[in-house]
C-alpha cells in the first residue's frame, strides 16, 4: 500500500527547517519551479503540500486547480518575509463555504 507523503515548497530559507520535523522539503528559486513541483507531486501521491504565501500569490491558477481535489491539500504558510495574510483568508473562505457564514 502506498503511503501518502507531505512536502514543503518554498525558498530554501523558508523550508529547510521543516526537514528537522521529518517533512520532505522542496526548495525552489522561482514560481515556475514551484509550479512544476506542485504538479509533479500531485501526480506522485502527495497528500499535503505546504507552500509559502509568497509563491502562492504568483500561482493562484495552479492552486485553484487542486482546490476541490481530495489530494493534494495545498496549505499556505508564511515565508521568511512573514505572513501576507493569504493563508488565513483562504481558511476563512473554506470555513464560509462549509458552514455558510463567516464564523472567524
Amino acid at each position: 500500500m502506498d503511503m501518502y507523503r507531505i512536502a514543503v515548497i518554498g525558498d530554501a530559507d523558508s523550508v529547510l527547517g521543516f526537514q528537522a520535523l521529518g517533512l520532505e522539503v522542496c526548495p525552489v528559486n522561482s514560481a515556475d519551479e514551484a509550479r512544476q513541483a506542485i504538479h509533479r507531486m500531485a501526480r506522485e501521491n502527495y497528500a499535503i503540500l505546504y507552500l509559502t504565501e509568497q509563491l502562492a500569490a504568483q500561482l493562484k491558477n495552479d492552486i485553484a486547480r487542486y482546490q476541490d481535489a481530495v489530494t493534494p491539500a495545498i496549505i499556505l504558510i508564511p515565508g521568511k518575509e512573514g505572513s501576507l495574510g493569504i493563508g488565513m483568508a483562504n481558511v476563512k473562505s473554506a470555513v464560509e463555504r462549509a458552514v455558510g457564514a463567516d464564523i472567524l
